[in-house]
């Protein structure tokens, strides 16, 4: 049925793209070759092979002043604030927000899957203004058109530990991403950075300097878990926007960890089995702020804090690794 897209012939990948959305493509068995990452780093950041080969075109990609694009480290609540953003966006209308999935709706410009799957880039170039994307690219590798056509940007931050446990967990699940090894070996590669998307205190602190030039929205992930409505009153008045406090409670419940967790069109159970494996790990997990004290040992924990206060030194910004 699909071995034309397994012996890699371009047209046919192709013409899939066009017929096929997520949703059909969900049972596909995907050559597992693909699914064995290689990485390669660019400047000095690990990415995939396939990111690294078509960096030229993702340093290049061009964006335009009406894009708004949506920042994180990995596992920072980037889905969750897609989620609110897109509901903002369609006036709290559940149904338009479930059009497609949320790697259709919001393009992952640098992200580029095994076939056939479109990459973020043809997502992105496809899709008609104001377009709203994603990335998990540190502040000095994103395109530099974003700076130029001074697109407005949300960032948001999430605790290093929480955000850690969250991205072992997700490590383990998702084929596309390098294996974590064991628990131990995992907070030693998290620590030094030698994961996808690089290291989490360059990553925070390059985005909290940055905010000081451009227009970006720097958000908690725990502030946004403590007060949702205060979080989300932020954003409408980052993207100019009003709305009524009904369709606000809308958002609200929406977008809560519950309901979303239950929302195929947000929770990733899309993805074949090869790639995401949700019986390992779901996508999403637990959402709450002080996970983290479930896998820490009490030495690790001391080793992890002596090493962060090390790398934050100096900079002025400050976590909860609890609420």
């Amino acid at each position: 049925e699909i071995s034309c897209s397994l012996v890699g012939s371009e047209m046919c990948i192709r013409d899939r793209h066009r017929k096929m959305s997520l949703e059909e493509m969900k049972d596909l068995q995907l050559d597992e070759k693909h699914l064995q990452p290689e990485t390669k780093e660019v400047r000095g950041i690990l990415m995939t092979k396939e990111m690294s080969d078509n960096w030229d075109k993702i340093w290049n990609f061009q964006a335009i002043p009406d894009d708004l694009l949506i920042a994180t480290y990995p596992k920072a609540g980037t889905t969750w604030t897609q989620e609110i953003v897109d509901m903002i966006q369609n006036d709290g209308d559940v149904q338009k927000c479930q059009r497609a999935s949320t790697y259709d709706r919001h393009p992952f410009i640098e992200w580029i899957p095994p076939p056939p799957y479109p990459s973020g880039l043809d997502l992105a170039n496809k899709m008609p203004s104001p377009r709203t994307m994603k990335t998990h690219l540190p502040v000095h590798l994103l395109p530099p058109s974003f700076w130029k056509e001074n697109s407005k940007i949300i960032y948001v931050a999430r605790n290093a530990k929480d955000c850690l446990v969250s991205y072992y967990h997700y490590s383990r699940m998702n084929k596309m991403v390098p294996d974590p090894g064991t628990w131990e070996e995992f907070i030693e590669t998290f620590k030094a950075g030698k994961v996808l998307w690089g290291s989490w205190y360059d990553h925070v602190k390059g985005w909290w300097e940055a905010k000081e030039q451009h227009r970006i929205l720097y958000l908690f992930y725990e502030d946004m878990k403590e007060d949702p409505k205060r979080e989300i009153q932020k954003i409408l008045k980052f993207l100019e926007r009003d709305i009524s406090e009904e369709v606000l409670n809308k958002i609200i419940y929406n977008t809560s960890f519950d309901v979303m967790k239950q929302n195929p069109m947000a929770n990733y159970t899309n993805f074949p089995i090869s790639i995401m494996d949700h019986s390992i790990s779901p996508f999403m997990r637990k959402g709450m702020p002080g996970d983290w004290k479930s896998y820490f040992t009490m030495a690790q924990n001391e080793e992890f804090d002596r090493d962060y206060q090390k790398k934050m030194a100096g900079s002025t910004l400050t976590f909860r690794t609890e609420i």
